[in-house]
């Protein structure tokens, strides 16, 4: 029997196969994320297949969500953006079964997958391998934080790659030194959409976007790094934001939403609350 590619459970990042998983998560052990109290846990594809399903759903037209029941992990879900030049699998989960593959084959297929940062890295490997080899592009800023090595990661460099007529990743930093949100100028009818996983955080009144160095331990981002995310940002035309989680949305006017993010977090730092 081969040796299992082990998942964290904790952050749902996969790494090399081996007899026996990792004393450790180095994406866990980064001061971004976190080492449950209880100690590292671990599991396999075939024992979350056991008691989890992924499910879909439309979030408009050519844009489908892919999220894992029960929650999993970060419990981020994936989209599946759909071009006339093939389709991106924007981010990843951990969870890939015989469903989940016929439902995207139907769909089309991936033709390649792009990745914010590495807490959304996930099964990247295995879900190429299904899809044909599909290139997986992540930042080369990040390239020390991937935990399954394998040809068919792209490593980029600079600060826009446009993987596809109309698909472009941007690197703004922030969150991580690689941290990339993907710009889908033809979403929303021609108005364009910006997928920025928790590059850029909808909060929860889904007016706003807030930004962090780290999420599970409220390590905020400073002046510099707000302000390149916003200066980074303000070229592109969109019209909403997807987060990376089913209600991370803004669904109207998010550029605006974001200008007055950046303004609101960079007064609130300062001392200077709405």
């Amino acid at each position: 029997m081969p040796e299992p590619a082990w998942i964290c459970a904790t952050c749902g990042v996969q790494t090399n196969a081996s007899a026996q998983p990792p004393d450790l998560c180095a994406i866990c052990a980064d001061p971004r994320q976190y080492v449950p109290t209880g100690g590292q846990r671990w599991t396999t594809m075939d024992a979350l297949a056991n008691g989890h399903r992924n499910c879909f759903q439309n979030h408009e037209p050519n844009l489908t969500g892919i999220g894992t029941e029960p929650h999993f992990a970060i419990g981020q879900r994936a989209l599946l953006v759909r071009t006339p030049n093939g389709n991106i699998l924007w981010d990843c989960i951990s969870l890939l079964d015989a469903a989940t593959r016929d439902i995207v084959t139907a769909l089309g297929g991936i033709a390649a997958i792009a990745i914010s940062h590495p807490h959304f890295h996930a099964t990247m490997v295995d879900w190429s391998r299904a899809f044909g080899d599909a290139p997986i592009h992540v930042h080369a800023a990040d390239r020390a934080s991937v935990a399954r090595p394998d040809p068919a990661i792209r490593f980029w460099s600079g600060e826009t790659s446009e993987i596809l007529d109309g698909v472009t990743l941007i690197n703004t930093g922030g969150h991580f030194e690689g941290a990339t949100v993907l710009h889908w100028r033809d979403g929303t009818d021609g108005r364009g959409v910006l997928l920025t996983a928790d590059i850029a955080s909808v909060a929860a009144d889904t007016r706003y976007v807030s930004f962090l160095r780290s999420y599970p331990n409220y390590i905020p981002l400073g002046r510099a790094s707000v302000e390149r995310i916003a200066a980074t940002l303000e070229p592109y035309d969109f019209e909403r934001i997807y987060g990376g989680w089913w209600h991370s949305v803004i669904a109207q006017d998010a550029k605006a939403a974001l200008r007055r993010s950046a303004t609101r977090y960079l007064a609130a730092i300062d001392g200077h609350y709405p």
